[in-house]
């Protein structure tokens, strides 16, 4: 009998626990936000070809990075 106590209740405290994170996920709201205020990405001074690869495959461009420095100093992407 011992063993269901136990069992119940480390049930319950993983609902709690899951419970818990639902809210607080739930509370944050959106975790993607964009820059600008009307929810697009602003492509002005981009190429037609960034704008395309944007559109079609989800690519921002490096350079749109808001001049933060990239974690890679060859400019490769996915490179070794």
């Amino acid at each position: 009998m011992e063993e269901r106590t136990i069992l119940w209740g480390v049930i319950g405290i993983l609902f709690l626990v899951v419970s818990f994170f639902v809210f607080q996920l739930g509370a944050t709201g959106n975790a993607v936000k964009l820059p600008s205020n009307d929810g697009k990405i602003d492509t002005s001074g981009w190429t037609e070809n960034e704008i395309m690869n944007y559109e079609m495959h989800g690519t921002i461009p490096a350079r749109a990075n808001s001049g933060k420095v990239a974690s890679n100093s060859n400019g490769m992407v996915g490179g070794c």
